[in-house]
């Protein structure tokens, strides 16, 4: 038995870099937690390919039936879902710009600049955050009213451009990720505030910015309360679109449910898409953190 001072860490450093396996357990658990993730969709689909006299059996039934097409067509037209889809298409990708883009300019202020009153002005917008939306809504309808925006795309737009979370997420981020010293090198360089946010902190905060945008994109593409009030069945967004087909004295769950998958699946393809590079993003971002 060797006692020197390299024989156990001979022995110790193939164990440290050997690489991790899963085992049989493993597999079995992320078997199970994929099944439960991918049951909602797929009974979506199960279900909006009867119709309600189909669902209405006990058991009710597990595997497709033949009318999927035929309620995807009549979700279509009755809920005008190719405008519907458009409209939000339009409303989450400009709210995920705007949201991207001021979150990380205010974030960036509060995390490097000095100016009076920040600490008071970072507790004032974090503060907003326990106000619950439903307190705001009159006032807001009441100003959107008044400047003649209702039933348009601009009232659900605007008052979602900046969001309190993102500031401070974007704060935490740049706080640790962005350090001083490349901010001074800049400005030694003669860069102005804008090059520096241009050329500095937006290629720095890429990975933040990547997940703080498709999080606003899937929380205003989901977003009912307020589009149902701002918004109308004329110019509607997939959510206030859905809302029209279960109304009726006994409205078809089949074709309901048609229309939720066709709600669903751009974020599937988005999610498809753009997956790897915002589990890169979040990874990137708690190592800095």
């Amino acid at each position: 038995m060797s006692t020197g001072i390299g024989g156990p860490r001979a022995v110790a450093a193939p164990r440290a870099g050997r690489q991790l396996r899963a085992g049989p357990v493993a597999y079995a658990v992320l078997t199970l937690f994929t099944a439960g993730s991918l049951f909602p969709l797929v009974w979506t689909a199960v279900a909006a390919s009867g119709d309600s006299a189909r669902l209405a059996h006990t058991p009710p039934p597990l595997w497709f039936g033949g009318r999927l097409l035929t309620n995807l067509g009549t979700a279509w037209t009755d809920a005008r879902m190719g405008l519907a889809l458009a409209n939000t298409a339009l409303v989450a990708g400009t709210v995920a710009v705007g949201t991207v883009l001021f979150c990380t300019v205010a974030g960036f202020a509060f995390a490097k600049l000095r100016f009076r009153f920040r600490r008071a002005l970072l507790l004032l917008t974090v503060g907003t955050m326990m106000v619950p939306p439903q307190l705001s809504v009159v006032p807001l309808f009441m100003i959107v009213a008044r400047l003649g925006w209702t039933d348009q795309l601009r009232a659900v737009v605007l008052p979602a451009l900046v969001s309190a979370f993102g500031v401070f997420f974007m704060r935490q981020y740049l706080v640790e990720a962005l350090p001083d010293e490349l901010i001074e090198a800049a400005r030694v360089d003669g860069a102005s505030s804008l090059r520096v946010v241009w050329h500095v902190v937006f290629p720095v905060a890429r990975p933040a910015m990547a997940v703080l945008g498709m999080l606003s994109f899937v929380q205003a593409w989901n977003d009912f309360f307020w589009p149902v009030i701002a918004l109308t069945q004329e110019n509607p967004t997939v959510q206030v679109a859905l809302t029209g087909l279960g109304r009726g004295y006994v409205p078809d769950q089949a074709v309901v449910m048609a229309g939720a998958l066709l709600g669903t699946l751009p974020l599937l393809l988005a999610f498809t898409l753009f997956g790897r590079q915002i589990v890169g993003g979040i990874m990137r971002g708690a190592l800095k953190g």
